[in-house]
């Protein structure tokens, strides 16, 4: 897998006569957001599912390095509301986490003060970073998020975004993100696939918004608001959208 930490090699799911998604080819490196886009039905979830051994893809391969720890951020969770539960309760719902851990969670995704709040009462933007540092509480190798911006305002997402690439900076995870949200192709994301049903195009995000697929799908004009996150990693972006970590 020459250090990969996932590996989808022409990967296809076929269910009720027909392709969810087929010919899918990606693979996840640490230290490296790669973003998935593309419409609703897509298969992104789907491609997603693959990517964590969740799935078998009735096509292809799907490898999975040995040893590592995977952390996911489903795009939707089914809580009764009706129970009490603080932030903290939540954190420790399916695995249990010291003070120090779950306090240095809490504060890399900016709701350290929220510790003894009631989770029902949570705004959207809130609740989404509370999933998030659940998810790397265990200091995860591989994190999915699906979806991390629904149900969050503009501003919210900016810095959801913002707190995504702070995950990568100090964890060194590498993150499958998953959207049919342009801002996601125009910041902080290392390589994209453009999904619908297939890979229509990937590679680097500067490249890929040129590419006819990809115009195809989300037109020509882009939100003259989103700029490129400019930022540095400890690998070379080659001219082909892949990742050199040899130095």
């Amino acid at each position: 897998m020459k250090n990969s930490l996932i590996e989808l090699n022409n990967c296809g799911v076929f269910r009720n006569e027909r392709w969810l998604v087929r010919g899918v080819s990606i693979k996840v490196f640490k230290g490296q957001i790669v973003t998935l886009i593309g419409p609703n039905g897509s298969g992104k979830s789907t491609t997603a599912k693959m990517a964590l051994g969740i799935l078998k893809p009735d096509e292809g391969t799907n490898l999975i390095q040995n040893n590592i720890k995977i952390s996911y951020v489903p795009q939707k969770i089914s809580i009764d509301w009706s129970l009490p539960l603080r932030v903290i309760d939540f954190m420790n719902l399916i695995e249990k986490h010291n003070m120090s851990n779950i306090n240095k969670m809490l504060s890399m995704t900016g709701i350290g003060h929220l510790l003894y709040q009631d989770v029902r009462n949570l705004s959207g933007g809130e609740f989404q970073r509370l999933l998030m540092a659940r998810a790397i509480a265990k200091n995860p190798d591989f994190l999915v998020l699906d979806e991390p911006v629904q149900f969050v305002d503009y501003p919210g997402e900016i810095a959801l975004y913002k707190i995504i690439q702070e995950i990568v900076k100090n964890i060194n995870c590498g993150i499958l993100l998953i959207s049919h949200n342009l801002h996601v192709v125009m910041s902080q994301t290392d390589h994209v696939v453009c999904l619908n049903g297939h890979v229509c195009c990937s590679g680097a995000p500067k490249s890929i918004i040129k590419e006819a697929e990809y115009i195809k799908l989300f037109g020509k004009n882009i939100d003259p608001a989103l700029a490129f996150y400019e930022h540095e990693h400890d690998h070379k972006h080659l001219p082909d959208g892949s990742i050199d970590h040899s130095h």
